[in-house]
């Protein structure tokens, strides 16, 4: 649940503080297939995605590329659109059914600026991304497709049980047949 989470993140902050972060969200479902931001188009909101999949995705060469996978209980949008105001490069999309807790840019940002409860958080959370983001690109380049197989078996689990093999196979730069005879080999 949204409002748990909060105060988990935030436990050493003031009740005052995470109320207000928890008002400040209000509640977006999307079924599956729906979009969260279509690419070309501004992405409105910041969200947390209490339950589902979000899938990001560019499209090269009519061939859609996942680049990203937000699960149940993260933080996510298409940041540079949402702070800017500005065209997203990616689409996001519901690969399931999806409970979302979505702010808007102006209420963001007066949560950053008059709140520091949530000015920490967020500040912790953009620093995890960043070194995610990074050893995700260091695995695509020094790891061999049957090696980040592997780390995502020990990493993330339940990626590969709740996510669709073609979206995991090119979350991980493979293709799907690829996927195929690496689960089978490693399974």
């Amino acid at each position: 649940m949204f409002s748990q989470f909060i105060k988990t993140a935030t436990a050493k902050d003031s009740e005052k503080n995470q109320e207000e972060i928890i008002r400040s969200f209000q509640k977006l479902n999307l079924k599956k297939n729906e979009f969260f931001v279509k690419e070309g188009e501004v992405c409105n909101y910041f969200c947390f995605v209490e339950s589902g999949i979000l899938q990001h995705a560019i499209d090269i060469l009519d061939e859609e590329k996942t680049t990203y996978l937000a699960l149940r209980n993260s933080f996510t949008s298409s940041l540079y659109s949402f702070l800017n105001k500005t065209p997203s490069r990616k689409s996001i999309k519901a690969i399931v059914d999806c409970e979302l807790w979505i702010v808007d840019l102006k209420t963001f940002k007066n949560l950053i600026e008059n709140n520091m409860a949530f000015h920490k958080f967020y500040y912790d959370l953009i620093e995890k991304q960043i070194c995610l983001i990074d050893d995700y690109r260091i695995d695509l380049l020094t790891l061999t497709p049957e090696e980040r197989y592997k780390k995502l078996l020990l990493t993330e689990p339940k990626l590969l049980q709740e996510v669709p093999l073609h979206y995991l196979a090119s979350f991980l730069g493979i293709s799907t047949r690829h996927m195929s005879r690496i689960r089978k080999n490693i399974n």
